[in-house]
């Protein structure tokens, strides 16, 4: 029997919240704008996109998706890291010219207000975390 899980390797909850509060929102601010200028031009848009998708890193040291397969064979469980299927290329690259530039620079500019109050904190979060599959459908 074979089994994908999907985990995320992070620091501790207190390690998270002390670099945001120390660095994380204003360097996650600056990281935005830098990202977005160079995708005004064709060359820095693959720039643009690799900066917003380490987005989560930047802003509360939130590590990427790994997906690990968990196969077993008798009483022996086998584990190894594989990728996550994405989408084809085209219809990432179709979605981000129609959509997922506006969509996302509206998202991740609420999540960045959201992180400014403790209460909206957990939520601006997880919302940085769905950025890269808001700005190129990114699983």
């Amino acid at each position: 029997m074979k089994q994908i899980i999907i985990s995320k390797e992070n620091p501790g909850c207190m390690v998270q919240l002390l670099w945001f509060a120390l660095i994380g929102w204003w360097a996650g601010q600056l990281w935005i704008v830098v990202a977005w200028l160079s995708m005004v031009t064709i060359v820095g848009i693959p720039l643009g996109i690799t900066m917003l998708n380490r987005l989560p890193q930047v802003i509360a040291l939130r590590g990427n998706r790994v997906a690990v397969e968990v196969s077993r064979v008798g009483n022996l469980v086998l584990q190894r890291e594989t990728r996550v299927p994405q989408h084809n290329v085209l219809l990432r690259a179709l979605y981000f010219v129609l959509i997922g530039w506006w969509v996302s620079a509206l998202w991740m500019e609420t999540a960045y207000a959201l992180c400014l109050s403790i209460i909206g904190l957990p939520i601006g979060f997880w919302m940085f975390d769905q950025v890269p599959a808001l700005l190129t459908l990114r699983r």
